[in-house]
C-alpha cells in the first residue's frame, strides 16, 4: 500500500474520491461539506493532497487547504475506501498529510473540525489541542464551505461560535508534535463532549 503526495496524474480518481466521501457521510448520518471532482483535482495539481493506492486501486485520500493568507491550514476530506478500513490506513494518511502540511507551510497553524472520534484521537496523537471556533481561521471562505453540511443551521444559530464538530488546533509556535506514546487520549471524554453537543442542539431544535 502506497501513501504518496498526489499530482495531476491521479485526477482519474477524483470522482471515486467524491463518491466515497459522500457515501460515508450518508452511512454515518453526519454532516459534511460536499466536494466536487474539479475541486479535488485542483488540490492534486497544486501538490496539496495525499492519496493511498493499492497498486492502481484507490484506497484513501486527504487534502490541504490554506486560509487567512496562509496563517492557517486545514487537513480536510480524510477518507478511506470501505474495502480498506480497519487496517490503520487512515492513521497513515493522517500522518502523511500532517507532515506534508508542516513541510509546505512550516509557520502555519494546522486545524481540523470533525465529529469523528477516530479523527480526534489521531489529531491528539499529533499534538492538536481542542479549541473554540474563535481560535480558528476567521476567513469566511472556509466557513462558507460548511453551507452544504446538514448541520449548517447550527453554525448559523450560534453565530459561528460552535457546532456539532469539535475544533482542534496544532500551533507550531507552542509545541512540537506529540508522539502517540507520550500523549494520552481518553475516548470517554470525547464521547461525552460529542453527546453533550448533540443533546444541546437537538433540544433547541425541538423548541
Amino acid at each position: 500500500m502506497d501513501v504518496i503526495i498526489a499530482d495531476k496524474s491521479h485526477s482519474i480518481y477524483a470522482q471515486i474520491i467524491c463518491d466515497t466521501i459522500a457515501e460515508s457521510a450518508n452511512v454515518r448520518g453526519t454532516g459534511i461539506a460536499k466536494r466536487t471532482p474539479e475541486y479535488v483535482i485542483s488540490k492534486m495539481e497544486n501538490g496539496n493532497a495525499v492519496i493511498a493506492l493499492d497498486g492502481k486501486t484507490f484506497a484513501g485520500f486527504c487534502y490541504i487547504e490554506a486560509w487567512g493568507h496562509g496563517k492557517f491550514v486545514a487537513n480536510s476530506g480524510l477518507i478511506v475506501h470501505p474495502d480498506y478500513r480497519g487496517k490503520g490506513l487512515a492513521k497513515r494518511i493522517k500522518i502523511k498529510i500532517f507532515e506534508h502540511s508542516r513541510n509546505k507551510f512550516p509557520n502555519s497553524k494546522v486545524f481540523s473540525i470533525t465529529t469523528g472520534l477516530a479523527v480526534m484521537k489521531m489529531n491528539s496523537d499529533l499534538g492538536y489541542k481542542p479549541v473554540t471556533f474563535s481560535e480558528l481561521t476567521d476567513d469566511q471562505s472556509f466557513w462558507k464551505g460548511c453551507q452544504t453540511c446538514k448541520n449548517y443551521d447550527v453554525l448559523q444559530r450560534t453565530k459561528q461560535s460552535m457546532c456539532l464538530c469539535t475544533g482542534m488546533l496544532f500551533d507550531p509556535n507552542k509545541r512540537e508534535p506529540a508522539t502517540a506514546h507520550k500523549h494520552s487520549y481518553d475516548k470517554k471524554v470525547w464521547t461525552r463532549l460529542k453527546n453533550i453537543k448533540q443533546s444541546m442542539f437537538f433540544k433547541k431544535n425541538k423548541k
